[in-house]
């Protein structure tokens, strides 16, 4: 058979499995059995029972369940709640001020946990009722909350750590570089609440803040805000100067999410079992779509379908910029339909040697990848950041209007991912400082 006619077996029979109601996992699995018996009959399946096994039993996949166990305590415990009032303090009588501590909550958090769909949880839970019942616009405090999608861009990632297993890439550079870029797009959300505000000022009703006294309000930062920029500087220190691998780095941070939730005293038992039921479930849902991960690869290369199509589309000639270009939009589309995760494993067997074909660093790409991956989690209809934010909005806010509110927040993602892609120095200068 042609390239082109095991590329269109292969994808079309799981885009069928998927459009019947196929979970991902299995879908991944039933492909995968198909094709290989095709190749090897039935000596393939013990081959592929060892890829299985093979695939998710890595070192370098440990920091996942790691890095969500220590966004998931932080949520659980409530500690996180201290912090986002402290900055409630600090803010004063700026103009849609619930809105940017929202923003800069969703950063901080995104520095010290693996999960976006927890980040947007904990938003919207905690400060979305706040916002709405100070009289705060439905449009603009939905969207708001839904910032939550930086969380798969700053470090630490628990997506970056799956990419870079899957595109060979490494995982302390790839978390490394989503530091200035999550930032960077922060700012963006931050400034378009201010302009948004001065424009519309009814969006954003003014309030007095409580008066607090400066040593009150001095103590309360020292005490539920530098902690948590303690566990940043060391989950990003210990990577950056290349003391620790990732996973190293990783552990350290729970165990030090643990000692400070422990501090506050609010290391319970109950608070134990949902960060561990949560962590369990997200984390079993990751591995589960891993497993299929080396062999649809393996599969795609040796019918030679991932070869074909490199060959297929270099011989165009596109320029480089146009091929990124489809690229994204590739991924957006797909972002709007499909889990993160399934987008990988579809994607960067195809992907990743275009990319080394046309000389591309694989850090940047892995960025831009990334980014695209935060955009999908938000974009309509099926983002699961949607599905997680509908689940926690009062019954007056419909999905239209939860669909209206992140739109702004779209466009500045990609406003983004053009910056990005015309000065990849911002992705890049991070990574090149490491040691190692």
């Amino acid at each position: 058979m042609e390239w082109w006619m095991w590329f269109t077996l292969i994808i079309g029979i799981f885009l069928i499995l998927l459009a019947i109601g196929f979970p991902v996992f299995l879908s991944f699995m039933v492909v995968n059995v198909v094709i290989i018996y095709i190749l090897w009959g039935g000596a393939g399946i013990s081959m592929f029972i060892h890829s299985i096994f093979s695939s998710i039993s890595t070192f370098v996949l440990l920091p996942i369940p790691l890095f969500i166990v220590l966004g998931e305590i932080l949520v659980f415990s409530g500690v996180f709640v201290d912090a986002i009032d402290t900055l409630d303090l600090w803010m004063g009588r700026v103009g849609g001020r619930l809105c940017l501590i929202t923003i800069a909550a969703a950063t901080i958090f995104s520095c010290i946990s693996g999960s976006s769909m927890a980040c947007t949880a904990m938003l919207g839970s905690l400060l979305l009722p706040e916002m709405l019942r100070r009289g705060y616009h439905k449009s603009i405090a939905v969207g708001s909350c839904m910032s939550g999608s930086l969380d798969m861009i700053i470090p630490p990632s628990a997506l970056a750590v799956v990419l870079g297993s899957l595109a060979d890439i490494s995982i302390g550079k790839l978390l490394i570089s989503g530091l200035i870029p999550g930032i960077l797009m922060a700012g963006l959300y931050a400034a378009y609440i201010m302009i948004r505000v001065k424009l519309q000022p009814s969006v954003a009703p003014p309030y007095a803040p409580k008066s607090v006294p400066w040593p009150e309000k001095i103590i309360r930062l020292l005490k539920h805000v530098v902690p948590f920029f303690v566990i940043i500087v060391v989950v990003l220190g210990v990577i950056l100067l290349g003391w620790a691998t990732p996973t190293e780095s990783a552990a350290i941070g729970t165990l030090l999410s643990m000692i400070l939730v422990a501090l506050y005293k609010k290391l319970n038992w109950n608070v134990i079992k949902k960060t561990f039921e949560g962590s369990l479930q997200i984390s079993v849902m990751m591995f589960m779509i891993l497993t299929g991960a080396q062999a649809f690869s393996q599969t795609l290369a040796y019918t030679g379908a991932s070869s074909g199509l490199l060959k297929f589309i270099l011989s165009f000639h596109f320029p480089p910029y146009a091929v990124l270009a489809v690229m994204m939009l590739i991924l957006l589309f797909l972002g709007t339909l499909m889990e993160q995760v399934a987008i990988m494993m579809i994607t960067i067997p195809i992907f990743m040697p275009i990319v080394r074909a046309l000389g591309w660093d694989p850090v940047w790409f892995g960025l831009l990848y990334l980014v695209n991956m935060s955009v999908g989690m938000k974009s309509p209809p099926f983002g699961l950041c949607l599905f997680v934010m509908q689940g926690v909005v009062p019954r007056e806010i419909s999905t239209m209007d939860i669909y209206k509110s992140v739109t702004p927040f779209i466009l500045l993602d990609c406003i983004a991912i053009t910056i990005f892609v015309l000065f990849p120095q911002i992705v890049t200068i991070l990574p090149n400082l490491m040691t190692h």
